[in-house]
């Protein structure tokens, strides 16, 4: 039996009334990728190593005392159980490292863009609740089916016709986009909160060319 490409729908179904928590946490997880480098990376890797160093010096406590695991650790006392081997070498080696590395990062960043402003940045003065305001997240599409006109014809275009109707594909295809498209060298030097905006802006006007016949760059480049 022959099956040929779904069909489009005549309309636009309803958006759902929520998304599931490990959705949510996937859009949050993605949006990580607005953040600047230094940030970026201590999510990424700094509090997963961070979490492992604790893991650890819990279950050498357990075996010795906390005392010793922290004399180990900071290298006061040798270590003289196997157990303190762990908390030792990464006091030794693992802390050093990252903390030469975050420094030397931070000055190399602060030396190259000494003489180098962006054109996004000219004559801006950021108030101290611009500096402390949170990250963004990447939209969820369910918040264009009552937006703008152009938003309404955004996701008409992107769930109804380059997904037929599957919210679900539709935005986790969005993310992917507009996760990757921050990622990319020509919003490295903008504010977490301009390079997420200008990459969505962006990514909506690149895909709804593509929406507009069937296609999904995500899926395409997937297949």
């Amino acid at each position: 039996m022959l099956t040929g490409p779904i069909p489009i729908p005549p309309d636009l179904k309803l958006a759902p009334v929520k998304f599931g928590t490990r959705r949510r946490l996937r859009r949050v997880w993605r949006s990580r990728k607005a953040l600047k480098g230094i940030t970026q990376w201590m999510i990424d890797w700094g509090a997963p190593m961070a979490v492992g160093a604790v893991l650890l010096y819990i279950y050498a406590a357990r075996s010795t005392s906390p005392s010793e695991v922290y004399k180990a650790f900071t290298l006061i006392d040798p270590p003289d159980v196997g157990i303190l081997w762990g908390p030792s070498l990464i006091g030794w080696l693992l802390v050093p490292a990252i903390i030469g590395g975050v420094a030397g990062h931070v000055i190399a960043t602060r030396i190259s863009r000494a003489k180098s402003i962006s054109t996004e940045t000219l004559f801006r003065q950021r108030t101290w609740g611009q500096r402390l305001k949170p990250p963004g997240l990447i939209h969820d599409l369910r918040r264009y089916f009552h937006g703008s006109i152009a938003e309404q014809d955004f996701v008409d275009a992107w769930v109804r016709v380059a997904h037929r109707n599957d919210w679900d594909r539709a935005q986790d295809h969005w993310e992917v986009f507009v996760r990757d498209m921050v990622s990319t060298q020509q919003y490295a030097d903008l504010d977490r909160h301009e390079c997420l905006r200008q990459a969505q802006g962006t990514a909506r006007l690149t895909l709804l060319v593509t929406a507009q016949v069937g296609l999904c760059i995500v899926c395409e480049r997937r297949r």
